[in-house]
């Protein structure tokens, strides 16, 4: 089917068991997980392997030696842009005025803008007051999400910039910076 994308979503989770296969399936998931290390090493198809998980933190190590993958992107909360551009499809989708204000998404991820996007349309109330309904994942899990970042920091690549994601102490607060290679705009 070559050339073509192998999208795996959640990938982690097909993987779980995967080292103590031989007491639960007989040693099946070791097998397929040995397949796929031994596939992502060695194939020389027009594939490209796209995989999703919450936290690479957990991964195998196996997948983190040369040539298995081609790069490992943290992909972070939405910046402004990305924010911006997520507010407008949820608002055309719901049929919300674009006019109006919108509330403070500082930490809002955008499954929480379509949370108060459809909030606004259901309850028929300004994305203001709908927004008091939501609860970003970034305030119930803030101290996971940091760690996550930390943990990404010099290991992945940025998903949304040139070079390697770095957390960083920036000007007395935390901010986020990006390590280019020298030379490299």
């Amino acid at each position: 089917m070559a050339p073509c994308v192998l999208f795996a979503d959640e990938w982690k989770k097909e993987l779980a068991g995967a080292t103590s296969s031989g007491q639960t399936d007989s040693g099946v998931t070791a097998r397929v997980f040995g397949s796929l290390l031994t596939w992502l090493n060695d194939h020389e198809s027009d594939v490209f392997f796209v995989g999703t998980c919450n936290d690479a933190s957990k991964l195998p190590p196996e997948f983190a030696r040369a040539e298995r993958f081609d790069g490992v992107f943290f992909v972070d909360l939405p910046g402004r842009e990305q924010k911006d551009g997520i507010w407008g499809i949820y608002q055309q989708h719901y049929s919300l005025d674009p006019r109006q204000p919108r509330p403070d998404d500082a930490q809002w991820t955008g499954a929480e803008i379509k949370s108060c996007c459809r909030l606004a349309a259901l309850l028929d109330v300004p994305l203001v007051q709908a927004a008091q309904n939501v609860v970003p994942v970034a305030v119930t899990a803030g101290d996971k999400i940091e760690a996550l970042r930390q943990w990404a920091s010099g290991r992945c690549l940025s998903a949304d910039r040139a070079g390697v994601y770095s957390r960083a102490e920036v000007g007395g607060g935390r901010g986020r910076r990006v390590m280019r290679e020298p030379g490299v705009n």
